[in-house]
């Protein structure tokens, strides 16, 4: 296979130095136009304060995790902590409207001592015990982080414990004195993505350099991986290798130095959970004679499996309408999240002598969208369900599989929903598939301006949820919220997926043009009010939606985006996407990337409409190049475009509350004044302070 070098042809590539001075110097001239345009006076100031109210609400829903015992953890974020606080309490305290807090780590403080500017990444518990944590802790909020180990009952970091330095490392507990680390052991040690390739077993008190390897991959793969299972009984280990985005090697280890190759797809997710192999294929499997087809769940006794019986029972079968959207382990049951057309379903399968036995979740709303947050498969059959829709604020339950149903929290309407409705509709593609859409707004007043975001990729479902930020800062200023279904993701499982891989990649743009293209014919907007916006391959969208169908938009959005095709795979992580986008140094693959890459296609002859670009200097996945020469591209040949650059916030673009919420205020600024010609006003639909507690909202997921 012909491979091909460099063009040379590229005038912006000293825009890919991530923090030089030539580069520091043109971003801080964009951001200065961007916020001189956009940020003065009382509409902007006003707009950013509800969108900062709504993110620091007190009495939003502390979503929680099970750390053993039923504690709940919580990582909380507002006013007074806007790095946050993880802390803990207990299931009779978290029932009361004002649960009594226990304070494991405040970041400000720490941030403080430390002299560092950090961000929370999340914690791996040691189980059975859990009385010690590994804290990961990220510099800006990139996705490399400082692992720590942490004493849950002295509530501070363990002297002389387990610690490694800032890296995309991954980690998982053994026991009390041994962890499995993948991470930067030096040169040759990584990808060509960037993450660990080699890892390995260190035990407490020695150099890390003295851990013993249990697992190499190679430079082309993704990434690898070792983890164990502490469950009293089936204490089991496995390591693997990501031989790229969507294929998996995956080994049990039997001793020192001995694996046994778990033999499913490549391509295929599986779980065990005590005497249980769970398998769901992303393509068609043909064992014993019999091919089951991508999307299927299927479930057998692993030790058999090991040891070559093939006896599989299905227990989800995909159909037109309806796809595995996850599935859950309780203690004795297995918990199946399913979505039919983009709508929830939640079922409880049970093994028994005779099989699996099925019946519908109790305590699940017959509308809006649910989810499972938490399970306890260690101990119980207890799960936490949360509920919501665009205009139904989130409820939280507490349920028992075959018990009761408990809800714990409500939360709030954080503006009026009177007269607003959601629908659902049906766009046609160019090949004829139908693509559903969700439009939440007033349906007696079309016409108006009207915000459609989308994904499409990944296998990546976007599913009904309840946002303050849209709610407030789009809904109740009379706008529509549109979210599409487009082909790349999830909502009809990994058919729907692989329709847009690779090569394929158009037809999910052919997907959102369709859906707007709708929206115009159904007379809930028109060409000129209609904005959109997404992020990360999002933002590929909308590069995508900007170059190809200029004219069925008035305003462009994007947010970490991802817009050079040409060397995405050379910066930073965007050597692990080629199993979605293709290879660019192959001039196959290269033939249909060219003919959508945002960055290439810039033209000078034709109209484009104002477009905004947001990212992040410290956004070590999708390197905020390809945002810089998009902006410098179209400003080389006369196009509106606004750019902003955090300093911080990683993949995210924000940090904390403060840069959410001016974020998200430019953004909704933004697509307000070129939709409408008009900056913010009083939000008319806002619920005041009096009339109701407030609430936190979600902004779009990426």
């Amino acid at each position: 296979m012909v491979r091909l070098k460099d063009e040379g042809d590229d005038p912006y590539l000293w825009l890919e130095e991530l923090d030089g001075a030539d580069v520091a110097g043109w971003v801080g001239d964009r951001n200065a136009e961007t916020i001189a345009a956009l940020t003065g006076g009382e509409a902007f100031a006003g707009l950013r304060a509800e969108i900062r109210q709504v993110l620091d609400a007190q009495d939003r829903i502390p979503y929680p995790g099970w750390r053993g015992d039923h504690f709940y953890y919580n990582f909380w974020k507002d006013a007074a902590h806007p790095r946050g606080v993880w802390r803990r309490t207990t299931l009779d305290e978290y029932r009361r409207a004002a649960p009594e807090w226990d304070v494991l780590l405040d970041l400000d403080v720490l941030a403080v001592e430390e002299s560092e500017n950090w961000v929370w990444s999340g914690a791996t518990v040691l189980r059975p015990g859990y009385e010690r944590c590994l804290i990961s802790l990220s510099r800006g909020g990139a996705d490399a982080v400082v692992v720590r180990e942490f004493d849950l009952l002295r509530r501070a970091f363990v002297e002389n414990g387990f610690t490694l330095p800032e890296a995309k490392s991954r980690v998982c507990w053994i026991d009390a004195d041994h962890i499995y680390v993948a991470t930067d052991f030096g040169p040759g040690s990584l990808t060509s993505s960037g993450y660990p390739r080699v890892a390995k077993r260190w035990r407490r008190g020695t150099p890390l350099s003295a851990a013993d390897t249990v697992v190499e991959g190679r430079p082309e793969d993704v990434a690898v991986f070792a983890s164990h299972d502490p469950t009293p009984g089936f204490e089991r280990d496995f390591v693997g290798r990501s031989l790229d985005f969507y294929r998996t090697e995956s080994y049990l280890v039997t001793g020192v130095g001995v694996l046994s190759r778990i033999e499913v797809p490549e391509d295929a997710w599986w779980d065990v959970h005590r005497e249980w192999l769970v398998i769901r294929l992303r393509s068609p499997w043909t064992v014993s004679g019999v091919t089951h087809p991508a999307g299927v769940l299927l479930a057998t006794r692993f030790d058999a499996f090991l040891a070559g019986g093939r006896e599989l029972a299905v227990l989800f079968r995909p159909d037109a309408r309806t796809a595995l959207s996850g599935y859950f382990w309780t203690r004795n049951h297995l918990i199946l999240a399913m979505l039919a057309d983009v709508r929830s379903r939640l079922e409880v399968l049970t093994p028994d002598e005779t099989g699996w036995r099925r019946e519908p979740l109790a305590g699940v709303p017959e509308f809006d969208h649910s989810r499972i947050l938490e399970t306890d498969p260690d101990h119980d059959d207890s799960y936490l369900l949360a509920s919501e829709g665009f205009l139904h604020p989130a409820v939280l339950r507490l349920g028992q599989v075959g018990g009761t149903v408990e809800t714990l929290k409500r939360e709030p309407a954080f503006f009026d929903a009177d007269g607003l409705a959601v629908r659902q509709f049906f766009a046609t593609s160019a090949d004829g598939t139908r693509v559903p859409y969700f439009v939440a707004g007033d349906p007696d007043a079309p016409g108006g301006p009207t915000l459609l975001t989308g994904y499409g990729g990944y296998e990546v479902s976007l599913t009904p949820y309840y946002s303050g930020i849209i709610g407030r800062g789009w809904l109740a200023k009379g706008g529509s919220y549109v979210v599409a279904n487009i082909r790349g993701g999830g909502e009809y499982g990994p058919e729907w997926h692989r329709a847009a891989m690779r090569e394929n990649r158009p037809r999910a743009y052919e997907d959102f043009a369709a859906v707007a293209a709708d929206l115009v014919t159904r007379g809930i907007t028109m060409p000129e009010r209609l904005g959109i916006e997404g992020g990360s391959n999002g933002g590929l969208l909308m590069g995508v939606m900007l170059i190809r169908y200029p004219a069925l938009f008035g305003a462009v959005v994007a947010h970490v985006p991802v817009l050079d095709m040409r060397r995405y795979h050379r910066l930073l992580a965007g050597a692990s996407w080629m199993a979605e986008y293709g290879d660019p140094d192959r001039e196959a693959d290269w033939a249909y990337l060219r003919e959508y890459s945002p960055y290439h296609n810039v033209r000078g002859d034709r109209p484009y409409p104002p477009v905004l670009l947001i990212t992040s200097t410290r956004d070590d996945r999708v390197h905020p190049a390809h945002a810089r020469k998009v902006v410098a591209r179209l400003r080389e040949h006369g196009h509106e475009v606004a750019y902003y650059e955090n300093v911080e916030g990683g993949h995210g673009a924000a940090a904390n509350n403060e840069q959410h919420a001016f974020v998200w205020a430019l953004t909704l600024e933004f697509l307000w004044r070129k939709l409408t010609g008009q900056a913010h006003a009083s939000l008319p639909r806002q619920v005041s302070p009096d009339d109701a507690v407030q609430r936190a909202g979600r902004a779009p997921s990426r």
